[in-house]
């Protein structure tokens, strides 16, 4: 499930491991809202059954959260026109169409294998492959896939050629 597609668009999902850590971390956040909801309703002395509330919030929105990082949150968005990123810090160019693009190639900043994707203009659009719930050996693959369909053959007239 690392790549949906639907009739126009290839969506590059984020890795489980990715998905586990920003749910971890979101759990940690209810346990730290529970946590000052307590402590404010010792302080206060009003009734314990307050602490319901911000712990059905927070429930409520965790599952949430894990559903939208499961079924919709992304790291690429790919069309037949272009690309679009996110989830990324650092990423560069956010958004290009394939046309723009110069040259892809596979970088590893700090140890992390990358793939670069480089723009005619400058700039480039960083994508860290180990975020990815797919195989990094496919997703270039499908990306070459999106960048040969950009592709133009050259008009050589004739198609024969004669020597000068």
């Amino acid at each position: 499930m690392g790549s949906v597609s639907t009739a126009e668009l290839t969506y590059y999902r984020l890795a489980p491991t990715v998905q586990a850590r920003l749910l971890g971390a979101s759990v940690v956040g209810l346990a730290l809202l529970v946590f000052a909801g307590t402590a404010i309703v010792i302080a206060a002395r009003i009734d314990f059954a307050w602490l319901f509330i911000p712990l059905v919030v927070g429930v409520v929105a965790v599952a949430g959260f894990g559903w939208w990082l499961r079924n919709k949150a992304y790291v690429l968005r790919a069309s037949a026109q272009g690309y679009r990123v996110s989830f990324v810090r650092g990423a560069g160019v956010r958004e290009a169409r394939w046309a723009d693009i110069q040259e892809a190639v596979t970088t590893m900043p700090a140890g992390t294998p990358c793939l670069e994707l480089r723009l005619k203009k400058g700039g480039a659009t960083i994508i860290p492959v180990t975020i990815l719930a797919l195989d990094r050996e496919q997703f270039v693959r499908e990306l070459q896939g999106f960048l040969k369909a950009t592709i133009k053959p050259l008009d050589t007239g004739s198609g024969t050629t004669e020597a000068p």
